[in-house]
């Protein structure tokens, strides 16, 4: 079995996997049960409170998890994925409350640009729960090497990708009737906003 296969097979069984995403490597196993989101949340020492991002392969995945997504929150969301963002978006099914903190009525989203094994991986899977493969308040993680041991540890498969760009995704709230930047980051959120604005315009 090759290493994209053995991480397919480790994600679809609730393992924890290390892969690399187009910001920082990224610590990911499947959203489908709450099992493998708490594990993820207790390797990082993140409390559950905090949400973790929804990662889909492309649109139709994230579209295919999260239907509701259609109307505005669509528009928004094909404008400005795939891209370095997360985009909090309106969650009104409830879909995925593990993912989801202490905010089950909105669901955080990301399409990465991947290449390589991380692509093939997630194009098998359709979708992953991630977050960056760091402790928590820790350094982002730029190599493999970056990556605590006790993460590797603990995974069903690790996939190294060189060295990446080591800045996490830009984090913007668009569920309420302002977006609102939780986190700058890969992108400036200035011109993702500006872009979003022109999109609802037209």
């Amino acid at each position: 079995m090759g290493l994209t296969e053995a991480a397919v097979a480790a994600i679809e069984l609730g393992q924890p996997v290390v892969i690399p995403t187009d910001t920082v490597y990224g610590l990911v196993s499947t959203p489908h049960r709450e099992e493998p989101t708490l594990l993820i949340q207790r390797l990082k020492g993140r409390a559950t409170a905090q949400p973790l991002a929804l990662l889909a392969s492309d649109l139709d995945a994230l579209l295919d998890c999260v239907p509701e997504l259609h109307g505005r929150s669509e528009l928004i969301a094909r404008t400005l994925l795939p891209g370095p963002y997360t985009l909090v978006l309106a969650n009104p099914a409830g879909r995925f409350p593990w993912l989801n903190g202490d905010s089950p009525l909105a669901i955080g989203v990301r399409v990465p640009a991947l290449t390589g094994a991380a692509q093939a991986i997630l194009a098998q899977v359709g979708a992953v729960v991630s977050t960056s493969a760091n402790l928590h308040g820790g350094p982002n993680p730029l190599t493999l090497a970056d990556v605590p041991e006790e993460i590797c540890a603990a995974c069903g498969a690790v996939v190294d990708g060189g060295l990446l760009p080591g800045l996490p995704s830009t984090v913007i709230d668009f569920g309420g009737p302002e977006p609102r930047v939780i986190r700058e980051g890969a992108a400036p959120s200035a011109e993702a906003i500006a872009r979003v604005a022109a999109a609802l315009a037209d």
